[in-house]
């Protein structure tokens, strides 16, 4: 064999040796997973999972129909506070089918005469606007205090321990009937009209002081099996200090639960949220909201059946497809699971 040709192929072999650092390159004799970032490995496997599509595709729908909600209802014709009473008869009752028609997509709600569809689009923005500030917040103050428990210990882990506990033991719905009305009428008087934010604002408050308790548990049971690994010892032997050690050591690698979390913790705020104001404590009149609608057509579920299962269809995929991709997610970022 010729010099030319060992050159040849040694730089032949060379060629066909991946690069490390491109993920979508399998190693040789591999089954596709070598040289990918755990990050990359979860976005393989989400990527495969058919639920998590679908879920994940019914996800991103909502949220964009909700963000778009004001161009919606100008490219729609017609706005959430907006009445057509010439679609209803004498008794209240939309005219034709529930007043389906071309122009009312989803049909006229009775006894108001408002259009249903644009109704159902801004109780999507209403509902995950306060469910996304609510979880963003849970979350970002359940990691903070759950971090701190688990690395510090001692009497201050015995403190939010404590603190946890006792939050736990609180009746949320009772705590909620009790508080919602003194707080409105502590700010405004009883002629005095609700500004449209406030509501919304205090179920956010509600929502954060009572569900940071899921991730700090979270999160400090997680460090405390982390606060005794080599890369921490290292860091606290090299002079670091409390903050970079919590955050820049620990907290890169406790993504992954605070995700799955996060993805839990959405859908369980949106049916809080819909259960307060079908109870008439949360979102009120005149704003959107998916409870309320359902709340205002339960007097009309035998006359009109499709204003109850408009609301309640809507609310139940936001909710399943929040379920089903957080599951999902949670099997992704697992490396023991065999999706």
């Amino acid at each position: 064999m010729s010099e030319q040709q060992v050159t040849a192929q040694a730089g032949a072999v060379i060629a066909d040796v991946p690069d490390p650092d491109d993920p979508a390159v399998p190693g040789p004799g591999s089954d596709g997973f070598v040289g990918r970032s755990p990050g990359q490995l979860a976005w393989r496997r989400l990527r495969r999972d058919r639920v998590a599509l679908v879920s994940g595709a019914v996800l991103v729908f909502f949220v964009l129909l909700a963000a778009a909600a004001p161009l919606v209802a100008r490219l729609y014709g017609k706005g959430p506070q907006e009445r057509f009473p010439e679609r209803l008869d004498r008794n209240g009752f939309p005219l034709g089918y529930a007043g389906v028609s071309g122009e009312h997509w989803f049909g006229i709600q009775p006894g108001i005469g408002r259009d249903i569809f644009i109704q159902v689009v801004y109780g999507l923005r209403t509902s995950l606007m306060i469910a996304f500030t609510a979880a963003v917040l849970t979350i970002a103050l359940g990691v903070v205090i759950g971090i701190v428990a688990g690395y510090v210990g001692g009497w201050v882990d015995a403190v939010i321990t404590w603190v946890i506990d006792l939050a736990l033991a609180f009746p949320f719905y009772i705590f909620c009937f009790a508080f919602v009305p003194l707080a409105v009428h502590q700010f405004y008087g009883p002629r005095d009209e609700v500004a449209s934010w406030f509501r919304p604002a205090l179920l956010v408050l509600i929502f954060v002081l009572f569900n940071w308790t899921i991730s700090a548990r979270l999160v400090r049971g997680q460090v405390l099996s982390l606060r005794e690994r080599e890369f921490v010892e290292a860091a606290r032997a090299s002079g670091a200090g409390l903050g970079h050690i919590l955050f820049r050591q620990l907290l890169p690698n406790l993504w992954a639960p605070i995700l799955v979390t996060f993805s839990l913790n959405v859908p369980a705020l949106i049916t809080a949220e819909a259960a307060l104001s079908f109870l008439g404590i949360g979102v009120l009149e005149p704003t959107p909201d998916l409870g309320r609608l359902i709340n205002d057509s339960v007097r009309y579920i035998r006359d009109v059946p499709s204003f109850t299962i408009v609301g309640g269809t809507t609310l139940f995929l936001l909710v399943l497809a929040f379920n089903l991709f957080g599951d999902s997610l949670r099997d992704a970022l697992d490396p023991k699971s065999s999706r």
